[in-house]
């Protein structure tokens, strides 16, 4: 019997954590084991700990499959990693980083960096050419029009795979810092301004105030 102890993280921005079903296999060089559930309860910025058991020792784990599978309704999940302790004391890191939605299994590889002639094993070989065929799919390329560069064969960014839009967070963060800038200039009379700028001392004086930044060094 051989025991792996298996750190699952969640990233720690909103929305990452999911009230949907979580489970992993650990797949080594001399097999794979069981589906084992994570607790329930994903929060953000938190770490699950579980106990996976194998009849056998695996081997040095090559690679993970996370299961996603929802109850009653979806709630994605955002994994950062997940970190896998063999029995030997030898630790496995498997950096994830990515939204899974729906149901589904994602494949992870361990995070050392391989070459294609690295992958001896054919879970690994099989494992980079899928790969390859999805990020194919996602990335279709099209002619806008003649003379112009290459674009994405989409009608909409929400056509995308969500690990392939602009992050959600950081388009709303984007927003909200675009709304304080607007609303420190207009509270500052920058905007409604029609006069020209009597000294530089006074254009000091407006963006000052916006951040407590002073721009004099740059004028």
């Amino acid at each position: 019997m051989a025991t792996y102890k298996v750190t699952v993280a969640t990233g720690d921005m909103v929305e990452a954590g999911t009230n949907n079903s979580i489970s992993i296999t650990l797949v080594g060089s001399h097999g794979e084991s069981r589906q084992t559930t994570v607790p329930f309860l994903f929060q953000p910025g938190k770490e699950k700990n579980l106990s996976v058991r194998c009849g056998q020792d695996l081997g040095p784990i090559v690679l993970i499959r996370l299961h996603k599978w929802r109850l009653f309704l979806e709630d994605a999940w955002f994994c950062k990693d997940v970190r896998v302790t063999a029995p030997n004391g030898t630790l496995y890191r498997f950096p994830c980083y990515q939204w899974l939605e729906g149901v589904t299994t994602v494949e992870v590889r361990e995070g050392s960096g391989k070459k294609l002639v690295d992958d001896k094993l054919q879970i690994l070989k099989e494992h980079r050419r899928q790969e390859l065929a999805a990020r194919q799919e996602a990335y279709r390329w099209k002619n806008f029009a003649q003379g112009w560069p290459r674009c994405l064969n989409v009608d909409s960014i929400l056509e995308l795979d969500s690990n392939i839009q602009f992050s959600r967070i950081r388009a709303t963060n984007f927003t909200g810092f675009l709304i304080f800038q607007g609303a420190s200039h207009f509270l500052s009379g920058f905007l409604l301004r029609r006069t020209s700028w009597n000294s530089l001392d006074e254009m000091r004086t407006i963006f000052s105030r916006t951040q407590g930044r002073d721009i004099g060094g740059c004028l």
